[in-house]
């Protein structure tokens, strides 16, 4: 479920709760309201206020760890391919088709995919299988070459490593039946502002905006738990740096 999706749910229920507390407020007997019930309901909801608390500062930490991860995997691919292709170019002027065609794969990362509607779509990783195979091909000969494709084949393989963990790290995110808690949290939060409000316009647009602003948030967090695929995405800038410096002798 992406992350837009999950943010109008929450908003829909964190709101709604809202809306029903004040429902509440105007149907229920004078004495469910007195002082000491309202104490009663602010302790109970300084609880839940701080578990919701501490879950979205669980939230926000693990985004960050993620976003942190992708762009420092970002970085050492682009060290990888910059140091397979000085590695090629020491091996000699056999691997000159190979260098070319790890531009070319390169530059297919780095192209941008546009869907109908013309939004960015989720690119593969640099596939580096192609020059494998050709790095497979060579024929050293002596021992400077054959360490050379040793090594070689190393950085490449590590570069496909890279890509494949990309695709496992993606596959992951939030639990669930956290996320149902945390948002269910927030509703009961919320409904016991719309319990203790008074009614009007005020304190409607202060609840809507509030709980805008939470989910809001949530939305964001989750979408930095996918750096490769939400609307906050790590920055290409490493690989983009890495292609001007390919080929050179």
């Amino acid at each position: 479920m992406s992350p837009l999706v999950i943010g109008s749910v929450a908003f829909c229920c964190v709101f709604g709760a809202a809306a029903i507390g004040m429902l509440l407020r105007a149907r229920l007997p004078e004495h469910h309201l007195s002082a000491d019930s309202r104490d009663a309901i602010k302790l109970a909801t300084a609880v839940v206020g701080t578990l919701s608390a501490l879950a979205l500062g669980l939230l926000i930490a693990s985004a960050k760890r993620s976003f942190d991860e992708a762009g420092l995997e970002l970085r050492t691919v682009a060290a990888r391919v910059l140091l397979l292709d000085r590695v090629m170019a020491q091996y000699g002027q056999e691997t000159a088709p190979t260098r070319a065609l790890l531009r070319r794969q390169l530059e297919a990362r780095l192209k941008e995919a546009i869907d109908g509607r013309g939004r960015r779509t989720l690119d593969d990783g640099l596939d580096i299988e192609p020059v494998q195979d050709e790095l497979r091909k060579l024929t050293p000969q002596n021992d400077g070459q054959r360490w050379l494709q040793t090594r070689a084949l190393q950085l490449s393989g590590s570069i496909a490593e890279a890509r494949w963990m990309r695709a496992e790290t993606e596959a992951g995110g939030f639990p669930g039946l956290f996320l149902a808690f945390l948002i269910f949290w927030l509703a009961l939060l919320f409904g016991s502002f719309g319990l203790l409000a008074p009614t009007n316009a005020t304190t409607i647009a202060t609840l809507f905006i509030c709980a805008f602003s939470v989910t809001g948030a949530l939305a964001i967090i989750i979408d930095m738990d996918h750096p490769y695929l939400g609307f906050i995405r790590a920055s290409d800038a490493p690989l983009r740096l890495a292609l001007e410096r390919l080929g050179q002798p």
